[in-house]
């Protein structure tokens, strides 16, 4: 299964359709917002996108409680299963035991990937560029031997992805 996952989008629509568009043409088939998402029309990118999606709460999205019951929003830490694998969904990087196969978090605005008694530690970066200049985000791709991570990072004002691999052992 391929899970497409972005963070950190803020007020920037436009970088956060592109990161939406491109991880559906890179075949995600499901989406992930780990927090501080602002907007609401955010929110209804990911509505829009046609896929399955789950987004939680960062600290800068107190705005959106009104709009909880009309989308897909969670409450850290959140638990769940897909494709075969346990997450934990959050934003604040608060509750980083290794409880769940896969950990997702925002919140630094820095990529991190690091696989650690059999747990992946997984932050796609910033979609807002606020820290560095370019916006990024990430996909798992999840079968029943591996977790591979892709990291896209693309320059602001530039429409091309870079993109970098990582390969993890399920046991």
């Amino acid at each position: 299964m391929k899970i497409g996952l972005l963070s950190d989008t803020h007020t920037k629509k436009g970088r956060s359709q592109k990161a939406i568009d491109h991880l559906k043409s890179q075949g995600a088939e499901f989406l992930i917002h780990a927090g501080d998402i602002v907007k609401p029309e955010i929110l209804e990118q990911l509505k829009n996108s046609g896929l399955r999606y789950v987004a939680v709460y960062g600290n800068n999205d107190a705005g959106l409680i009104e709009h909880h019951t009309r989308y897909n929003l969670v409450q850290e830490p959140h638990y769940f299963k897909l494709g075969g694998v346990s997450f934990k969904l959050m934003h604040l990087p608060f509750y980083m035991n290794a409880d769940a196969e896969v950990i997702i978090f925002g919140h630094t605005h820095v990529f991190e990937c690091d696989f650690k008694n059999r747990t992946l530690f997984l932050n796609p970066g910033e979609v807002c560029a606020r820290d560095k200049p370019f916006s990024s985000c990430a996909m798992l791709e999840t079968t029943d031997t591996n977790l591979t991570v892709t990291h896209y990072s693309r320059a602001v004002g530039n429409d091309v992805f870079e993109e970098r691999h990582y390969i993890f052992e399920r046991s």
